[in-house]
């Protein structure tokens, strides 16, 4: 039985999500998949960098095979490294087709391409990241933003927050919502059995025994306890400076940080563009680009198109899709 395609969502249609897109199709890709763009967008850019691509009803045809177009229509002409708040629509539409296409399983996963999340904001969408909106649409409480390499993978307590708020934002609850759900998809999506998590402290030192801050001793460490109890294998709180080093990063499976700030850093110094986004907790597998929007490679061809191939291919080993 063949398997759901692949959707890819092309993202700010004024950053580079669309060359990549035409990149991606310039060499072989494994079988389904469906792209959701505006089709002369597709094939503007792909005759501005000089890249083979044509449409043939729904069918895109390019040296590296041939994709499903799922046709959405801009509202306004996309000029690259210029975004146009008229387009706003155009990229909210495109995340709700893809989105619902995965809930109703025509879809086996989703990939998506980078947002201009200022851009969408200021045309009066309430757009924290695509993870928040993908949680919404799907009706998650709890969804998880794990970054990885072959190597590494950082998951984050919290995601899209002014550095001021994350104290408050990290409270039991939120704790163990978010560690129960790395727990289960790194069981059910990832294959390990028994994933080892290390969990970082909020503070420098772990709090130094409460000297440097209460939130180890208040939230963390009893978080911990309990679901140690309940068989899930954690390590922490560990202090942030440390956690990351080879022969810590060694005896576990992931590092879970506090903050954006705290985690990102560290995968992305070790393999930016190699690194690809994971939205855990999702009733599907979602996975994106290491990167932004990059106006100021917008239509020059110097775009690299490597994290969206690892994205792809990680959607398709997690998801069974494009088979």
């Amino acid at each position: 039985m063949t398997a759901p395609p692949l959707v890819l969502t092309t993202g700010e249609p004024a950053g580079i999500g669309p060359e990549l897109t035409v990149q991606l199709l310039q060499q072989p890709f494994p079988g389904l998949l469906v792209i959701v763009c505006d089709p002369d967008l597709l094939l503007e850019r792909a005759a501005l960098l000089k890249l083979p691509l044509a449409l043939k009803g729904d069918t895109l045809i390019a040296p590296g095979g041939e994709a499903t177009l799922l046709p959405v229509a801009l509202s306004a002409p996309a000029v690259p490294g210029k975004p146009d708040t008229d387009n706003a629509p155009y990229v909210i539409e495109m995340l709700t087709a893809a989105t619902d296409g995965c809930l109703s399983g025509a879809f086996s996963g989703m990939v998506t391409a980078p947002v201009q999340k200022s851009t969408l904001i200021e045309a009066g969408n309430d757009f924290v990241g695509h993870t928040e909106f993908l949680a919404q649409r799907a009706g998650v409480d709890t969804p998880v933003m794990m970054l990885a390499t072959d190597t590494l993978r950082v998951a984050l307590v919290t995601i899209h927050l002014p550095l001021s708020e994350v104290p408050r934002a990290v409270t039991r609850e939120t704790l163990e919502a978010v560690l129960r759900v790395i727990d289960a998809d790194l069981r059910a999506r990832f294959g390990i059995p028994a994933p080892v998590i290390g969990v970082c402290g909020l503070n420098p030192h772990a709090g130094e025994a409460g000297y440097l801050g209460r939130e180890e001793q208040d939230v963390i460490v009893p978080v911990i306890n309990m679901l140690r109890a309940e068989g899930l294998v954690l390590q922490g709180p560990l202090p942030a400076d440390t956690a990351f080093t080879q022969q810590n990063l060694k005896a576990v499976d992931v590092v879970v940080a506090m903050f954006h700030d705290q985690g990102l850093p560290v995968i992305k110094y070790a393999g930016f563009g190699e690194v690809v986004n994971i939205t855990l907790g999702l009733p599907f597998v979602r996975t994106s680009v290491d990167h932004g929007t990059a106006l100021d490679l917008a239509g020059t061809g110097r775009a690299q198109v490597a994290s969206l191939i690892h994205a792809v291919e990680l959607a398709i080993s997690l998801s069974g899709g494009c088979s």
